[in-house]
């Protein structure tokens, strides 16, 4: 395997076991191998001869570093990182090699939870009872209909549910930001008003999920609040620890 391009998963320490059971990705599945050098290990398995951005192989990604997540802390790669052989794999580890410990360490114990918020279309009525800019606005496009008057109302109207959805993200990140031990911003989304990931312990992921919902429950009429996780911890490493090393994206 030595001359074989590697799929690469994430970063473990050298003496963390392998989940049992778990496969990684491409078809047939592949075997999930570690690749250890020193006190690190990467997390690897031979790469498919296509890797495409198929459910299935995004799904194999994400909870293959879940389950090592049950195990231990684990530096995630994103979808898609291939390295050229293994050679280069144990370098990179190698050359990063405390700093990749010290963001395990960091890490140990937390999982990710993410933070969506968008405006939605059924707050319209309650922005026209709020926004006189909006009121007026309509009124003037029901007296005398025009594209430039229609322009203007759609302007204000999306304005307006944009500004109600920011002060819901605003509450909802009141709420939540004292529940999680450092807060980054999540990925960025179309149409999303704010995209906020935090880093959570393990044993308080639970109580974080209800209480994001009694937020989004009573933040419904003013924007779409949605949290997702718990997840691997993207938002929390480095940038080029999860998208360049141990290995190159694309293959």
């Amino acid at each position: 395997m030595a001359g074989a391009h590697v799929y690469v998963y994430g970063i473990i320490r050298a003496g963390q076991e392998l989940p049992q059971g778990r496969q990684g990705v491409g078809s047939p599945p592949a075997r999930l191998r570690k690749l250890c050098e020193r006190s690190l290990a990467a997390v690897v398995s031979e790469a498919p001869d296509s890797l495409l951005a198929r459910r299935r192989d995004l799904l194999a990604h994400q909870e293959t570093l879940l389950a090592l997540a049950d195990q231990g802390p684990v530096l995630p790669m994103r979808f898609g990182v291939v390295s050229p052989d293994e050679s280069s794999v144990a370098k990179r580890l190698a050359e990063g090699e405390q700093e990749h410990l010290d963001t395990l360490e960091r890490l140990d114990g937390r999982l990710e939870m993410n933070l969506k918020v968008f405006s939605v279309e059924d707050g319209l009525a309650d922005l026209v009872r709020e926004d006189a800019t909006v009121r007026r606005l309509r009124e003037a496009a029901r007296r005398r209909p025009g594209y430039e008057t229609s322009v203007r109302l759609g302007e204000a109207v999306a304005a307006g549910l944009q500004r109600r959805a920011a002060a819901a993200a605003a509450e909802a990140l009141r709420v939540l930001t004292p529940l999680a031990e450092t807060t980054a911003p999540g990925p960025d989304v179309p149409g999303c008003v704010r995209s906020v990931s935090f880093l959570v312990p393990r044993h308080t992921v639970d109580a974080f999920r209800a209480e994001a919902t009694r937020c989004a429950t009573r933040l419904v009429d003013h924007a779409d609040v949605r949290v997702s996780g718990p997840l691997p911890c993207f938002s929390f490493v480095p940038a080029t620890a999860h998208d360049g090393a141990p290995a190159t994206a694309g293959h």
